[in-house]
């Protein structure tokens, strides 16, 4: 069985984010024949502008991203709620990931969401609108996650130290890399 490379892309850019270290947790507790890499240049892709993605390429910052992406045999986003949706960061991503229409980095690529937040909501509302921007930019999506009371879950302590949400990261990550499979398999 061939290595499955999950990209994963963090909606916050904060470095110590409780959505960073989910995503820090996935590549830590991934399963044998599953690698994932957590990407490190959403804060440099500007947004997305179709004047700017034209016939001589796209800037070099969203090329990365998209290049990166296809390179990719699965996507996991993991999203914090920003004012109830996903933040702009992530949408931007997709944006450009979803270009060119139809022929994008997304088109009939496995991917999976992880939202999270401290209320008791665990982001739900930007794990949807994420699952449905996904879903209309290509992205085979389905596989979600959501993390509720991160303050009382984790306090100070890394998210991979929570042996419950270890494990449910790491069964999501064989969900992810069992699609994949059934797609290059079909």
């Amino acid at each position: 069985m061939s290595q499955t490379r999950v990209l994963a892309l963090v909606g916050s850019l904060r470095s110590g984010s409780v959505n960073r270290r989910l995503a820090e947790t996935a590549a830590a507790v991934a399963p044998q024949g599953v690698e994932v890499s957590v990407y490190e240049g959403l804060a440099e892709v500007p947004f997305y502008n179709e004047d700017l993605d034209g016939e001589t390429g796209a800037p070099t910052a969203a090329e990365a991203l998209r290049v990166a992406a296809s390179e990719a045999d699965a996507l996991l986003l993991v999203t914090p709620e920003y004012n109830g949706t996903i933040p702009a960061v992530l949408k931007n991503a997709i944006d450009w990931l979803s270009r060119p229409y139809g022929a994008g980095a997304l088109a009939g690529k496995p991917a999976a969401v992880i939202s999270a937040s401290p209320s008791g909501n665990g982001a739900k509302w930007a794990l949807e609108e994420t699952v449905k921007a996904l879903g209309i930019a290509g992205g085979r999506t389905g596989l979600q996650l959501s993390i509720a009371g991160t303050l009382d879950k984790f306090g100070d302590a890394h998210p991979k130290e929570n042996a419950e949400v270890a494990e449910q990261i790491s069964a999501l990550l064989s969900e992810l890399a069992a699609a994949r499979r059934e797609l290059v398999d079909a």
